[in-house]
């Protein structure tokens, strides 16, 4: 029992010192002198204004991606104790002493260090050579853009860190599938690639590219798996839903996190908050906040509102109108009704107000107690300063004739009626008796007497409607389009019925005693629509380049420029390494070809096991280039050289193996290749293995080979399972035939 003790405890532990070193120069070629320059370095300027966001807890919309990788970033910040106060303004600009620059680029650096054992382990875990994986590994970390890219606060390198981790741990996983399936450290790999996918994919869009093809390389696995006759129905079916639950449920439930964490740290409002609906801008502290709380939430006749364009393009605008009319004659030549005009204003103003009024009545307050305003009913929008109604009729929009303009009625008695009565639609309503509701309610005013629908047009009036958006009539409008829902943002209940007072009382404040809420699903639907629609300034840059460009590294991006010396810093790739990435896969490409073509005429030349790595190699190297690169070729936005980073990664670890098979299986048996394998029809009962007719040369990918004759050359066999060997020439045999 107490033997332990009176023998020493011995650990025993296998180190690979080339890991070791790959690892340690990888950690030194990224941290040493990270902090210079100690300057805002090329997209800095951009990722640090979000970190700043972060640290001050206000909130931000970025379309570039979801939010996982500015998170990391601010993490940096965060640990660095960053305050966010430092003005993000312009590329060279010196950092301050509150700045913690070594901290808000360590995180990069990290990823793009570990990014080199990452790929050594990555080619040993496809059963390539210990050499081809050094060499995957010896590039990774002398490629210069690789090396620049992660050495400053930019997301690339994080990105391609959760690529390789991928890949790396489903290659695990697909390797301790054939020896203990439903181990722990199965589980572990298994689990472990849907988290790196989907933190891949909450770093940048692109990540989903290297998603994707994960998926589609464990749903090939998985149909193999279905085929094998071993397995039982409950094995097979526990294979499959261990799958389900690690590459699809735990990679959605991890997103929404990414983004529960960012609503919970983003509470304060910000300067993109007009780009949001007026019920997520009412969540947010401060802001619109501050004006909508305590607002009585059901509109009623008399209530006096603004109305919000949900459509929300170019700008963000509120339904508006002024004692200015339109001219009577357009600058084509065209005649107007001369009626007030009525616009989109894209910023808060007094002449935003409109009164809910019933057409039954000439009241414009509200009574007592207040009568709600239902889906269906019939109103009429009142301006609140001029006191004239929203009116449209036949006659054609200034900028887009095809629809009707809309106008505040103006009597001038020249037999031109007023049609000012408007049907109220509750869009998102759950019942057609549902009241209209603040903020929350999202409404369509259909004109009762032509059926048309108001709506913003998005055009910009000439300088006589002061660069205003336009307003129109719609009448072909069919089905829901956000340029035709408005919602009410502002609401006070009118009391006065006087001109004069109740202009005072639509430039009073409103009392802040409430505060209103939305639910993290609605508040996260909301977030990721506006994060796939929302269109950046695509302006040509002068460091834009296209993708074509990218492959025979036409291109660079000049980074940084000292004010004062000559020192720089570019983005450049290493044309060796890009040029030689590019031929091996245009070799794999045409190999891969070549042996297809020639199994399909049952000319077998690799080993299965051989074939099946080839294979592999090939789905997650090449296609993880492909993937990563033919969609930038349909992408509408301003691209740069760093987008093809995470391409030119998967490139660099096929190039190892390009290499390797040639020496393994073009070089050593070039007799055989060059002549061609023989093809054997099997005979009944003939085992596979036997159809080929192969090198005798020993090589790593056939567990079976056939020791080289005394010369080393190759030998064909041709015997069946039950034949004798053939006997050299010149020899007498026992018996002839």
């Amino acid at each position: 029992m107490w033997g332990f003790l009176t023998h020493p405890v011995v650990v025993t532990a296998d180190i690979n010192l080339h890991l070791v070193a790959l690892t340690g120069m990888g950690l030194l070629s990224r941290l040493w002198q990270l902090t210079y320059p100690r300057a805002v370095v090329f997209d800095e300027v951009y990722y640090g204004q979000y970190i700043s966001f972060y640290m001050k807890r206000i909130f931000f919309l970025d379309d570039s991606g979801p939010p996982f990788g500015h998170m990391v970033l601010a993490l940096g910040g965060y640990l660095g104790g960053f305050d966010g106060n430092f003005l993000w303004n312009r590329i060279g600009a010196e950092y301050s002493s509150n700045v913690p620059v070594w901290s808000l680029r360590l995180l990069p650096a990290l990823a793009g260090a570990l990014s080199v054992p990452m790929a050594y382990q990555i080619v040993l875990e496809l059963h390539f050579s210990h050499c081809a994986a050094v060499g995957a590994a010896l590039l990774m970390l002398i490629e210069n853009a690789l090396i620049t890219q992660s050495r400053l606060m930019l997301l690339e390198s994080v990105l391609i860190f959760f690529n390789l981790l991928a890949v790396l741990s489903y290659l695990k996983f697909f390797n301790c599938q054939k020896q203990s399936p439903f181990s722990l450290s199965w589980w572990f790999w298994l689990t472990l690639t849907g988290v790196a996918c989907s933190c891949a994919v909450g770093i940048k869009y692109m990540g989903v590219f290297t998603y994707m093809l994960m998926l589609v390389v464990a749903a090939v696995h998985a149909w193999h798996l279905i085929g094998d006759q071993t397995l039982s129905n409950v094995r097979v079916f526990c294979h499959l839903l261990a799958r389900a639950v690690a590459l699809l449920v735990i990679p959605a439930v991890l997103y929404l996190l990414f983004f529960y964490v960012h609503l919970i740290l983003l509470f304060r409002s910000g300067p993109h908050d007009q780009i949001m609906s007026s019920a997520f801008q009412a969540s947010l502290e401060g802001g619109l906040a501050r004006i909508t709380q305590g607002q009585p939430l059901e509109v009623a006749f008399g209530s006096q509102v603004t109305l919000r364009s949900v459509f929300g393009k170019p700008v963000p605008c509120w339904l508006h109108s002024h004692q200015n009319t339109y001219p009577m004659i357009y600058e084509n030549g065209r005649g107007s009704s001369h009626q007030q005009q009525v616009t989109c204003y894209p910023f808060k103003d007094v002449n935003n107000w409109w009164i809910v009024k019933d057409p039954r009545r000439h009241q414009l307050v509200v009574s007592s107690p207040p009568r709600s305003v239902r889906h269906g009913d019939m109103v009429q929008l009142v301006h609140g300063m001029t006191a004239r109604s929203l009116n449209t009729h036949d006659v054609a929009a200034p900028m887009s004739p095809h629809s009707q303009e809309v106008s505040c009625y103006i009597d001038y008695n020249i037999s031109m009626p007023s049609q000012n009565l408007w049907r109220l639609e509750i869009v998102n309503r759950r019942s057609d008796t549902e009241v209209w509701k603040t903020i929350l309610s999202e409404v369509r005013f259909v004109h009762v007497n032509t059926s048309a629908v108001l709506k913003l047009s998005g055009a910009h009036l000439p300088d006589w409607g002061f660069r205003q958006l336009e307003v129109v009539g719609e009448k072909l409008s069919r089905g829901y389009h956000e340029s035709t829902v408005w919602n009410v943002e502002e609401h006070r209940y009118g009391t006065s019925q006087e001109q004069r007072e109740r202009e005072w009382e639509l430039n009073s404040p409103v009392q802040v005693d409430a505060s209103r809420n939305l639910s993290f699903m609605a508040r996260f639907s909301e977030l990721q629509w506006r994060m796939l629609v929302l269109r950046s300034d695509d302006s040509e840059h002068k460091y834009s380049s296209s993708p074509l460009e990218w492959v025979t590294l036409d291109t660079s991006i000049a980074y940084w420029l000292h004010p004062r010396t000559s020192a720089q810093i570019h983005l450049l790739g290493n044309i060796v390494i890009w040029v030689s990435g590019s031929l091996a896969l245009a070799i794999y490409t045409l190999l891969f070809l070549w042996y297809l073509l020639r199994r399909r005429r049952n000319i077998h030349d690799l080993p299965q096991d051989a074939w099946l790595r080839w294979v592999l190699a090939g789905a997650l190297c090449a296609g993880g280039w492909a993937v990563n690169y033919l969609p930038f070729f349909l992408m509408e936005k301003t691209l740069f050289l760093y987008h093809y980073l995470p391409a030119l990664t998967f490139q660099i670890l096929l190039l190892p193996v390009v290499l390797q098979h040639i020496s393994d299986h073009l070089c050593r048996c070039g007799g055989c290749v060059t002549s061609g394998w023989v093809r054997q029809q099997p005979s009944a009962g003939m085992p596979q293995s036997n159809r080929y007719m192969g090198c005798s040369q020993p090589h790593p990918f056939h567990p079976n080979s056939h020791s080289p004759g005394p010369s080393g050359e190759c030998r064909r066999f041709r015997r069946g399972p039950n034949e004798a060997p053939q006997e050299p020439r010149g020899r007498s045999r026992g018996r002839q035939r």
